[in-house]
């Protein structure tokens, strides 16, 4: 199984938001935080900037989206299938 990781300036085109919103967003829990790649690098898995905009785009509510952001970042933690 691939896994996709994308660094700040490709989850900026695909969720169409500056820096500093992505960052709020984060914080507000209404994105998965990024995962660390090395020291200074990190990024996000694609699979779940995928899921958290298809959320908004469905129209699902803030609130919504935070259970979905807690349950992506809790399935990080399990083991994957390979």
């Amino acid at each position: 199984m691939s896994i996709t990781v994308l660094r700040v300036p490709a989850v900026m085109t695909a969720t169409g938001l500056a820096r500093p919103t992505l960052y709020a967003r984060v914080k507000a829990g209404l994105l998965t935080p990024p995962i660390k790649l090395g020291i200074r690098a990190s990024g996000w898995p694609a699979d779940e900037v995928e899921a958290v905009n298809r959320a908004w785009i469905a129209g699902q509510r803030p609130d919504d989206i935070r259970q979905l952001v807690s349950e992506l970042v809790a399935r990080r933690s399990q083991p994957q299938a390979a």
